[in-house]
């Protein structure tokens, strides 16, 4: 392909991966008000955050594995119509329960869609000439990242248009990057012959990761923690994920590679890259929804307010990459990210309804720069320690259980939030003398419909408790920067494999 049908084929694949990745962002802030107008509750409004993750989470290998074996541009396009088809479900889902079913869907599609456009710009661009290509993706990756937020709050903030179009937006983008990029692809189709694709141990992974998420969704609520509901369910979650190892250690192409992991540095570059995935996606999920509940803001304001931790992220991964490819060290950087990040966490630990504004903004922004500097250069361990080809299998490793770690902490973080949600407003209603009825009332997120005294009580019992989740996420934090401590110290190689080593020579055979 020539320069311009690379550019051509660029844009349509910059546009899918800007809508897959936007799709994220874009929901946050607008969280609050699609759960409060389907009369859900918070247990859910966390889950329709999860079931995205944890689908995309799981289904990502499997999809690269698959452009191996299938036609790349085919699979782009069968991915994009079921992420399209998931969003227009998702506008249309008239409760909760079906807005979870098809995030779940929708997830499916967003990990097809950042995994395939990778694959096809590798099919298309040599490695010589892919680094002039880059610039592209950064842009795309930093204005999804930042616009997210801002579009998802304008969009439900608008009369005319409402929450349902925070889905329905990412239709004619798709359908315009579908109809670029079956004018202009064009990738041959090359297989692997000795693919093999993990579908078990992909399977069971989900499968134990669910089981135990939706344990810590309801345990202390619907039933106790000593019970034989908890008993069945962290028995069966505990069964799975062994099975999955046990999976993972007969395949030939694991989705875990177990033999890379177990190594010390990348064991604890991934445990590290675990808690800055758990503490920074469970954190920011909920701060929007803090702003809006808990600080009564709308949701244009919201995506506003957030604006410093994403700037944070931002620049502090640009500077601290440029400042890592100078000087070949990662370690400094890396507990110099967490450490800020820990600062960050412990500031957010102490606000409550009424804190300053100025001080939350801070303590964003401190949080966005230990995650920039930390979770790009806890790739770069891996990679300097794996030879060249074990590169996918050990990048592949860490990007899963990032998002693992995301898919952990949103949920975790939010059974928390929601347990102490409950505490604070029955606190606030026996102090009221407000009868216990309301507090039925007060799980919900309709807090437009809500009665004045129980509004203020429902917002307080919110802006409070977000705190106490953000002291979980310092606890989170401090196991990563434990982990980044036991690092060695080693500085980044030149070339792209490791050295072989040297053969010994053979001894003399004795006269």
């Amino acid at each position: 392909m020539t320069h311009r049908q690379i550019l051509e084929a660029l844009s349509g694949l910059l546009l899918v991966l800007f809508v897959a990745m936007i799709s994220g962002t874009i929901v946050s802030v607008a969280l609050p008000q699609i759960i409060g107008s389907l009369k859900g509750s918070q247990s859910q409004y966390t889950w329709v955050v999860t079931a995205s993750l944890l689908a995309s989470t799981a289904s990502t290998p499997i999809w690269g594995k698959l452009a191996d074996l299938f036609n790349k541009k085919l699979l782009l396009q069968i991915s994009i119509v079921i992420f399209m088809v998931s969003s227009l479900a998702c506008g249309f889902a008239q409760n909760t329960g079906q807005l979870i079913a098809f995030r779940a869907i929708q997830g499916l599609g967003m990990g097809a869609l950042q995994i395939l456009t990778q694959v096809v710009i590798a099919a298309m661009i040599s490695p010589k000439e892919r680094g002039r290509y880059n610039g592209y993706l950064g842009a795309v990756m930093a204005v999804a990242t930042v616009a997210g937020p801002l579009l998802g709050g304008l969009i439900a903030d608008t009369s005319w248009l409402g929450w349902r179009w925070c889905f329905f937006i990412a239709v004619p983008f798709t359908i315009a990057a579908f109809a670029l990029l079956a004018k202009t692809l064009h990738v041959s189709t090359v297989r692997r012959a000795d693919v093999s694709i993990d579908y078990w141990g992909a399977g069971l992974i989900a499968a134990g990761v669910s089981v135990l998420l939706i344990w810590v969704t309801f345990v202390d609520n619907s039933f106790a923690w000593l019970s034989w509901q908890t008993l069945a369910m962290v028995g069966g979650g505990v069964l799975l994920l062994a099975l999955a190892t046990f999976v993972e250690t007969k395949v030939r192409e694991p989705v875990v590679p177990l033999h890379v992991i177990k190594r010390r540095d990348p064991a604890l570059a991934i445990l590290a890259s675990l808690a800055v995935g758990m503490a920074m996606f469970g954190g920011a999920v909920f701060l929007g929804q803090y702003f809006q509940i808990g600080r009564g803001y709308g949701p244009t304001a919201a995506g506003l307010l957030t604006i410093p931790m994403m700037v944070g992220v931002l620049f502090s991964s640009t500077i601290s990459g440029r400042m890592v490819s100078k000087s070949g060290k990662t370690k400094p950087y890396i507990l110099t990210g967490l450490v800020v990040l820990l600062a960050g966490f412990a500031g957010l630990a102490t606000i409550d309804h009424e804190t300053s504004l100025v001080l939350v903004s801070i303590y964003m922004l401190l949080v966005g720069v230990g995650v920039g500097m930390s979770m790009q250069n806890l790739v770069l361990v891996i990679q300097n320690t794996v030879p060249l080809r074990e590169i996918g299998a050990a990048s592949g490793a860490i990007t899963f259980f990032r998002s693992l770690g995301g898919t952990v902490g949103v949920s975790v973080l939010g059974a928390v939030l929601a347990n102490r949600v409950a505490t604070n407003i029955a606190e606030g209603l026996a102090k009221a003398g407000i009868p216990v009825a309301g507090g039925e009332a007060g799980r919900s997120l309709d807090i437009a419909s809500m009665p004045e005294p129980l509004r203020g009580i429902v917002r307080a019992a919110y802006g409070d408790a977000t705190g106490h989740i953000f002291m979980v996420s310092v606890g989170i934090a401090l196991v990563g920067l434990i982990a980044a401590f036991f690092l060695k110290p080693a500085k980044l190689r030149d070339s792209l494999d490791l050295p072989t080593p040297p053969v010994k020579d053979e001894a003399p055979a004795p006269a």
